[in-house]
């Protein structure tokens, strides 16, 4: 391919560190690329992500590869809306990082180890109602920002800790400053958490062959299309109150034979009517295991489970 092919990408810290990932593998596969940086309305707003609504980091990127000034956009996957953009095509979803929440505290602190009353920030409606459902008594705070805002929090001592992506600190090179890893029994990720979407316009072909050659992982494809599947059956927004994990399992078919198989787990949370976001919330659970090519519909299966359970509640309202 002779053409340079520019990535769009938002530009925090994290956004370009995960787009130099993407534009390394074009390059090593022999392409050139030049990364530009596109200003999008959620980096522009301070209000809380519940209520700048869906795709605020995601629509600007794609009108900018609809309209040509990129022929790429690389995106943190959760920030997708679920709805699929006709103009563009997902071309690729790159090898997962992994998924789990992880926590930064003072003086090295665990989760657990939080007196009750401990201020814990986080902008997630999802964190935020499975910490009030562990019991464990902590104050939590609505925070926006980036990496470096929300732990200089914890530094500075207006909050005791963090909850932050594990996935975003990995590819920060800040591992190191996480106290305790979340285990997703404690604290399911949101859907697609830790994954990049890659997209390119439906029509420029060269460009989504070359993705799907050197950028795409079947394996992390399944699990987030059938994490994804789930919230949308939910008819839930991005920052809802939904956490869903999909796993690539072994396991054994009629005969005997190793195989690979799905196992989704899902999560939802909705506040009493009435209630502030960071009251009591009641949590719903469900999980399910499928064929590994039949993602969008364990998905489906997971979110009519937790409908049945009450889930309903998240399409209203209550959901932000």
């Amino acid at each position: 391919m002779n053409r340079t092919i520019r990535i769009g990408t938002r530009g925090s810290a994290l956004a370009l560190t995960q787009t130099q990932t993407v534009a390394d593998a074009l390059e090593a596969a022999g392409a050139r690329t030049e990364v530009v940086v596109v200003s999008t309305p959620g980096d522009r707003s301070h209000a809380p992500i519940a209520e700048i609504g869906v795709g605020v980091f995601t629509s600007a990127l794609r009108d900018a590869l609809a309209d040509g000034t990129v022929d790429v956009a690389v995106h943190s996957y959760k920030d997708l809306p679920t709805a699929p953009d006709p103009r563009l095509s997902l071309a690729a979803v790159p090898q997962r990082q992994d998924p789990r929440d992880a926590l930064i505290a003072r003086d090295g602190l665990t989760l657990g180890e939080l007196l009750p009353g401990a201020r814990i920030g986080t902008g997630s409606p999802r964190r935020a109602a499975q910490l009030h459902a562990l019991g464990l008594g902590h104050v939590i705070v609505p925070i926006r920002g980036n990496v470096d805002t929300r732990i200089t929090k914890v530094r500075d001592g207006e909050l005791d800790a963090v909850v932050l992506a594990r996935a975003g600190l990995a590819r920060l090179g800040r591992l190191d400053e996480i106290t305790e890893t979340l285990d997703p029994i404690q604290m399911l990720p949101a859907p697609a958490q830790g994954a990049l979407a890659v997209e390119c316009r439906v029509d420029d072909v060269d460009v989504e062959h070359l993705l799907q050659s050197t950028v795409d992982d079947h394996a992390t494809r399944a699990a987030v299309a059938a994490e994804r599947a789930m919230l949308a059956a939910l008819e839930a927004g991005c920052s809802a109150p939904v956490g869903a994990l999909a796993d690539v399992v072994e396991d054994l078919d009629q005969d005997d034979r190793v195989v690979h198989r799905l196992s989704l787990r899902g999560v939802a949370a909705a506040t009493a009517r009435g209630a502030e976001p960071t009251g009591p919330v009641e949590i719903m659970r469900a999980s399910a295991t499928g064929d590994l090519t039949a993602g969008e519909q364990l998905g489906r299966a997971v979110a009519a489970e937790l409908l049945e359970l009450g889930a309903g509640v998240l399409s209203g309202p209550e959901a932000q």
